[in-house]
């Protein structure tokens, strides 16, 4: 272990030492490569002291609709800020680390559920096994979104050597997966194509960083202009892309044109845990990061339930996902969605499983509402027997009109009988239509407007 950790401290002082230019980023994307089969081999191993190996993070069950982390340095408030916002307690204190283990939380937010995890404060080294660092990093991959809370004191020094530790572990904050295609082959060496003009790599730096991850064959296309750091995030393939929020805390310290910098940053939000100073403003930009959307179910002709919406995330957007996010046996007996609302191309609008932007459910024929996006739709479960009903009535009606025709041929009024027959075989036809189908909300035909 000690070895790789020399190693990885050889290769960092000597990046710090090479100047960055055109005629050193072929040596620089070789050390940047290096450096990240050292770290991978570092945390692959588990560890059998007291600091928690790669994907040994605490074990804290996750429950609710989606996770949130607080990562930071001790004595920042990340304690105070988790009482305030969940009402669990989390012992507080003047001193550093009070807190030695993840303390859940839970924030009831527009009716979603969100977990809360109270991290130990990491310090500098976290991500090479300094302290409990890598257990505190290895929890924070498992969250959809991080919180760095900032002591408003020296905001700027922390972020940097936060993010230091965290991408350092593979995590990057607000980010994207890099737009690049990688694909190995048996043979053909490597096939370097770009759509756009590069200024980070050629074909050389590309070459060495795959030999050093001992690739020789593989078509790599570029549609951006991508690092070296983008292409070896993509050959590792471990990477984790997280929204992050800095919470500057502490900010009843500093003076108003301090905090109106900070305010204008991106991904900023000040706030003051003890003086529970914009607490709603950081809820709303849990919210806008997590980018949850909420589905109200409602029973057909009653109102919505606005009580107990489900929650998505947004990247989930079809009645596929949302069945299987309420029962996999849902899709079994699933036949098709009826969709209202503006945002439907017509009213209403029929959908499979596999439409975007609709979803709903109930356990019989419920009307779903989403908030977000205007859509209301109806989940119509499979009835055979409505089908086989339809067809019996089907083969009956020859026999049904002559038996009738039969009947009123013998009596002695036949001009009356004509009038009864016609009636009698409009009746049989609309029998015929509203059982033939299998729901009568497939056309928007109500029982009420056949009846009338």
């Amino acid at each position: 272990m000690a070895t790789v950790m020399q190693k990885i401290k050889d290769i960092e002082d000597e990046m710090a030492r090479t100047q960055k230019n055109k005629a050193t980023a072929h040596h620089l994307g070789l050390l940047k490569a290096k450096l990240a089969k050292l770290r991978r081999d570092l945390l692959a191993p588990p560890s059998k002291g007291g600091g928690g190996g790669a994907g040994e993070g605490f074990d804290v069950t996750k429950s609710g609709d989606s996770r949130v982390g607080l990562v930071g340095f001790p004595s920042v408030g990340k304690s105070t800020l988790l009482n305030k916002l969940t009402g669990t307690f989390s012992e507080v204190a003047s001193y550093e680390f009070t807190t030695l283990t993840c303390i859940p939380g839970v924030i009831v937010y527009r009716g979603a559920k969100i977990q809360l995890l109270d991290l130990p404060g990491i310090i500098e080294g976290a991500k090479d096994g300094k302290g409990r660092g890598r257990q505190v990093i290895s929890t924070a991959r498992t969250c959809n979104c991080i919180i760095i809370v900032l002591d408003a004191i020296k905001p700027i020094t922390h972020k940097r050597l936060i993010e230091k530790e965290l991408e350092g572990f593979g995590i990057r904050l607000n980010k994207e997966p890099p737009n690049l295609s990688f694909r190995k082959k048996e043979k053909g060496g490597i096939n370097f194509t770009s759509t756009v003009t590069n200024t980070h790599l050629d074909l050389e730096t590309v070459k060495a960083i795959c030999g050093e991850y001992r690739i020789h064959n593989a078509d790599i296309s570029l549609r951006y202009d991508a690092t070296a750091d983008d292409l070896i995030d993509v050959i590792e393939g471990s990477r984790v892309y997280i929204p992050c929020i800095y919470a500057v805390n502490k900010i009843d310290q500093i003076t108003l044109e301090e905090l109106e910098i900070l305010d204008k940053l991106p991904h900023y939000c000040p706030v003051s845990a003890h003086l529970e100073w914009n607490l709603e403003g950081l809820l709303e930009k849990i919210w806008e990061y997590l980018d949850l959307t909420r589905i109200y179910t409602k029973p057909k002709g009653m109102n919505p339930d606005y009580e107990d919406p489900v929650i998505l995330s947004s990247k989930i957007k079809t009645v596929e996902d949302f069945c299987i996010r309420i029962h996999k046996d849902m899709l079994k007996q699933f036949k098709y969605a009826l969709v209202w609302g503006s945002s439907a191309k017509h009213k209403p609008q029929r959908v499979g499983k596999g439409a975007r932007g609709s979803r709903a459910y109930d356990s019989k024929s419920y009307i779903g509402y989403d908030s977000f996006e205007g859509r209301q739709m109806e989940i119509e479960w499979c009835k055979p027997f409505r089908r086989k009903i339809g067809r019996v009535l089907w083969d009956l009606t020859p026999y049904a009109i002559g038996w009738f025709l039969w009947k009123e041929m013998n009596d002695r009024h036949f001009k009356d009988t004509m009038k009864t027959v016609e009636a009698i075989i409009l009746d049989v036809h609309m029998t015929i239509l509203y059982w033939s189908s299998s729901s009568t909300i497939m056309k928007g035909v109500r029982v009420e407007d056949l009846v009338t």
